[in-house]
């Protein structure tokens, strides 16, 4: 019995039966039982391969669509009609599958179908969502017919891809075949003219819009907000949100957009307030918009907060949301709120997001735990150019050229073509851990092995390579070799070996430069004159400080911070304000006897004044990352490292007291100043004393 029940054919339903059966069972919305019927049909018709794959699509279910077409061709017993390539393409606009699109193509013209205007609307549309410029416009050359829908898919998909001189070339050719634009169009082409920031062209498409009472779409209206917007037009952007008979949250978010876009941050969280009073809902595009633009504008603290009000109205943050905030965390150094982020994606299971994952990355990098970093990175289960270059950016931040290296040369053996952002983090790692030729042998291989030819940028990196290997002869050749104008950081890196190695003569050709292209920076007076102090140029020191005081111009204040617990403490220059003030003295007397039992000698040189060896040496203790450092080890007992940041770079006797330090109390501290990262662990830096 229980073989006969093995070996028992299948039942199959009669073609007509199924037909009569199928129907109410996908009105329904039953597509289990529809499927489970549809593979008990011997030979289905093409009319139930049609019904079946455009319910799929319509119940939210594309890949199920795209899987039954592909066995549809597998099979081959029916010739395709226009209503089956259409639900087709449909489904396959709504996946993206490029791969699946050109099949659908292919099937279009075999059967010779690909002039039909609807299916060929259709293909534009699929291949816009797919990002394929090339194949729409290989569909829409060969329409014999092309209406409003035709032009108008074809100008979206090169919008989508990034290609709005191409989308504009469209529109164009559109207004010389007599076709008149529509509300889609208009809105399609309005994004070009935002990122070209065509300012004419898009009063032009205004005046239109106006002629042709457009102006009650919503999307045209958000389109010409966005786009006076980018084009630095903010009051005529708000006249066309103010005219808008009834606000909408599109039309608002648009415009929340706008004033973070031109620096009004007020303003935004003015409308931010609007919406609330009006009854204006707000949704993630809202949320995440206020985010960014925070985040963009600076406002990293902000942006938090909105995080936590967001979670408390109801919205769970999406992907969108953690890759705009998590740069916030970045910013402020904020590792405790970068954690619980990161647990937030775990518990969520949206590490399979590159773009969350990377951000991650960089998140932990800036916070100086880049062991965490290279975790991230690892578990990453796919990585594009992006992931890696992030990678690379992280271990140079942290003075890791060998191991910046080691990724780039990874990176190429996987096959993945580099750009400009990974030659600028590769050899910006070499120039801080003084690998030139390595930096060398990277910096000319990019135009000859990997058509990247350098820019400004890395040419920049490459005089600070040579420069702070104190080849400074060889950096001003290649300045003067530059095939662009040098910038102020090519300029500006010279000028600091300048200060380190105490070239004058070179330092004061630099700083001419310097005083040109920005006159109001005060780093570039200070630098030449410490060089010139050091080389006991007493009066031309004086000038250039005198000529500092003239302009206006002051050094911008050293100041350091720390992290404990939730809250922030900075220190500045012979900082008393802290409630600690008198232990943290007290224990920094108590360790400089220490560190200078163990080897530490001041190094005055750091003291530009002209005071006493006994003056100056009390001018250092009081610097703003001692301070930190010493309020650190007196609250953070129970970690396992010290984290303090600095906005300018760390002066040569911190460094070195910084170092002693950690190996007389036997912890690890890590300083990030302005350049880099510095792990001081056992009496030792992780830069070998070279930054």
């Amino acid at each position: 019995m229980q073989r006969s029940i093995l070996f028992r054919q299948p039942s199959f339903l009669p073609r007509f039966r199924a037909e009569n059966l199928l129907k109410p069972i996908l009105e329904s919305g039953d597509l289990t039982r529809a499927r489970q019927l549809f593979d008990e049909i011997p030979e289905p018709s093409l009319y139930l391969w049609t019904t079946l794959i455009t319910a799929y699509t319509k119940h939210g279910l594309p890949y199920e669509s795209i899987n039954l077409y592909s066995l549809f061709r597998k099979k081959r017993s029916l010739s395709p009609d226009r209503v089956l390539l259409l639900s087709a393409a449909k489904a396959c606009a709504a996946c993206a599958d490029l791969t699946k699109a050109k099949e659908i193509h292919e099937d279009a013209v075999w059967f010779r179908l690909q002039s039909d205007r609807i299916l060929g609307n259709a293909l534009i549309d699929m291949y816009g969502k797919c990002k394929c410029c090339t194949g729409a416009q290989r569909v829409f050359d060969k329409l014999r017919m092309k209406d409003v829908i035709s032009w108008t898919s074809l100008v979206s998909c090169y919008v989508k891809c990034g290609l709005s001189e191409d989308a504009m070339r469209v529109f164009g050719e559109m207004g010389f075949t007599g076709v008149r634009p529509n509300e889609m169009t208009v809105s399609s082409i309005l994004p070009a003219c935002s990122d070209l920031k065509r300012l004419n062209s898009g009063r032009q498409i205004h005046g239109y819009v106006v002629r042709n009472r457009l102006q009650e779409n919503a999307f045209v209206r958000s389109g010409l907000v966005d786009m006076y917007a980018a084009c630095s037009c903010l009051k005529q952007a708000e006249l066309v949100f103010d005219s808008s008979p009834m606000r909408d949250t599109v039309c608002c978010n648009v415009m929340l957009s706008a004033y973070f876009l031109n620096g009004e941050s007020n303003r935004a969280f003015n409308l931010l307030d609007q919406m609330r009073t009006e009854g204006i809902p707000l949704n993630y595009e809202s949320w995440n918009t206020m985010i960014s633009g925070c985040v963009q504008n600076g406002q990293n603290t902000e942006a938090l907060e909105l995080l936590v009000q967001m979670s408390e109205q109801g919205f769970k943050p999406n992907r969108i949301t953690i890759t705009s905030v998590l740069p916030a965390c970045s910013n402020l150094e904020s590792s405790r709120k970068g954690k619980e982020i990161h647990a937030y994606i775990f518990r969520n299971m949206m590490f399979d997001d590159m773009t969350c994952t990377t951000a991650l990355v960089y998140m932990y990098a800036k916070c100086g735990q880049l062991e965490i970093s290279r975790q991230i990175f690892s578990m990453m289960p796919t990585r594009d150019v992006i992931a890696w270059n992030t990678m690379i950016i992280a271990t140079s931040m942290h003075g890791n050229g060998e191991e910046s290296l080691l990724i780039f040369d990874n990176m190429i053996n996987l096959g993945v073509k580099p750009n400009s952002a990974t030659f600028s983090g590769v050899l910006s790692g070499c120039s801080h851990s003084r690998l030139v030729e390595e930096g060398l042998r990277v910096f000319n291989s990019m135009s000859k092995d990997h058509f990247v030819e350098p820019d400004a940028d890395h040419y920049s990196n490459l005089i600070d390579l040579l420069s702070r290997a104190g080849r400074l002869e060889q950096a001003y050749r290649y300045i003067q070799r530059m095939p662009m104008e040098p910038t102020a950081s090519a300029w500006g890196a010279l000028l600091g070996g300048c200060r380190v190695y105490k070239n004058v003569e070179l330092g004061r050709i630099a700083a001419s430069h310097l005083f040109k292209i920005e006159p109001n920076n005060p780093g570039n007076y200070v630098l030449l004159s410490n060089i010139l102090v050091t080389a006991k140029l007493w009066d031309e020191a004086s000038r250039t400080r005198k000529l500092m005081e003239n302009k206006g111009i002051s050094k911008l204040p050293g100041c350091s911070w720390i992290q404990v617990k939730n809250k922030v403490y900075t220190f500045s220059v012979g900082d008393k304000s802290n409630e600690q003030s008198d232990k943290i003295y007290k224990f920094l007397n108590d360790i400089s006897e220490k560190v200078r039992l163990a080897g530490y000698t001041p190094n005055t040189e750091f003291v530009l004044q002209d005071l006493d060896q006994e003056e100056k040496e009390e001018a250092l203790c009081n610097h703003s990352e001692k301070l930190a450092v010493i309020f650190g080890l007196l609250n953070l007992s129970g970690e396992s490292s010290i984290h303090v940041f600095k906005n300018l770079r760390i002066c040569g006797d911190c460094h070195n007291f910084i170092k002693f330090t950690a190996k007389v109390v036997g912890r690890q501290i890590v300083v990030r100043d302005s350049l880099r990262f510095h792990h001081f662990k056992d009496g030792s830096c992780s830069c070998k004393d070279f930054w």
